[in-house]
């Protein structure tokens, strides 16, 4: 059985680290980038940014200014018990992150869409947005906090089979192009890509796809990890780089997500990370052990899984 105090106590140690500390794939790939770019405005923003880091991690202090939107991904073992229940469980996300936002501190950036109310914590109807998964066996909970920004860097289309793998280019570029232009990213950024699925599945989809999954993983389709690969240089082609300024570092990496769709389209949708790439994970057991780590490892065979059953160790 799983304690709240347990569980409380690891959702706000998860929204420091996620906050402060750079997950280790990101920062290898923007070190990567970093030391291809030639253009002098992107290359100066990239070493200002690895620098922003390591004074963030010395400082204990937040890497940016604007620390997003707290979320919730919660992924449970087929065993997992939580003292008190999923009611109960929530009400300790909820608890952290309203705590978080006054000790990290976080930016307290959720309001009310009309009346522009503001409790300063992050939490409000419908915040902070908790999703949920399952697994086959197992008597962990998983969960993953991401501080993701809320406002720009996204979009969405509905293609039809019709244009296939070159519509699906050209509008993962206009995306890009429009993102960099009118500033509604922060690049550079692990883009994520949803496709197929009703319109809210897909952007689900694609916002897991940036979100939850590291740089340098790979979909295990092999003609869908080939296209990855062939969206991130064409992504890193169109004359952008860092936060708009002329360069070749818009990507740091592409992952794509797909789920079935209605027989007459072919939905689509494209979501930029924030440069900060804030994630942070923790595996809390039965036992009461707790495991931390920046890989959500959410996209397992069971998540992708396309039969009607799933076979029984």
């Amino acid at each position: 059985m799983i304690t709240i105090e347990r569980l409380q106590a690891t959702a706000e140690e998860l929204m420091r680290r996620a906050a402060i500390e750079i997950p280790e794939d990101y920062l290898t790939g923007l070190k990567t980038a970093a030391a291809a770019e030639d253009s002098d405005l992107s290359s100066f923003v990239l070493e200002a940014m690895l620098e922003n880091y390591d004074a963030a991690k010395e400082d204990g202090r937040a890497m940016c200014g604007d620390t997003g939107c707290p979320r919730w991904y919660v992924k449970m073992g087929n065993e997992a018990r939580v003292d008190g229940g999923p009611v109960a469980l929530e009400a300790a996300l909820r608890r952290a992150t309203a705590k978080a936002t006054s000790t990290v501190p976080l930016r307290p950036n959720r309001v009310h869409p009309l009346w522009r109310t503001d409790y300063d914590n992050n939490v409000g109807i419908g915040a902070p947005e908790i999703e949920y998964g399952f697994e086959p066996g197992g008597d962990w909970i998983d969960l993953t906090t991401v501080h993701k920004g809320g406002l720009f860097g996204t979009d969405y289309r509905m293609l039809f089979p019709s244009d296939g793998i070159q519509g699906i280019k050209r509008f993962f570029l206009d995306s890009l192009v429009a993102f960099g232009k009118r500033g509604l990213a922060c690049q550079p950024a692990i883009i994520g890509i949803g496709l197929g699925g009703s319109k809210d599945a897909c952007m689900v989809l694609g916002k897991r796809a940036a979100c939850l999954r590291v740089v340098g993983d790979r979909n295990p389709d092999p003609k869908i990890a080939e296209l990855e690969d062939e969206m991130k240089v064409l992504g890193n082609s169109i004359g952008m780089g860092a936060m708009g300024f002329v360069g070749k570092s818009m990507v740091i990496d592409c992952n794509i997500e797909i789920g079935f769709c209605h027989t007459g389209g072919m939905q689509m949708s494209v979501h930029a990370f924030c440069l900060s790439s804030r994630r942070a994970v923790a595996r809390i057991y039965g036992d009461g052990r707790v495991e931390y780590r920046t890989n959500p490892e959410w996209f397992t065979d069971y998540q992708r899984r396309e039969t009607v059953e799933w076979p029984q160790s």
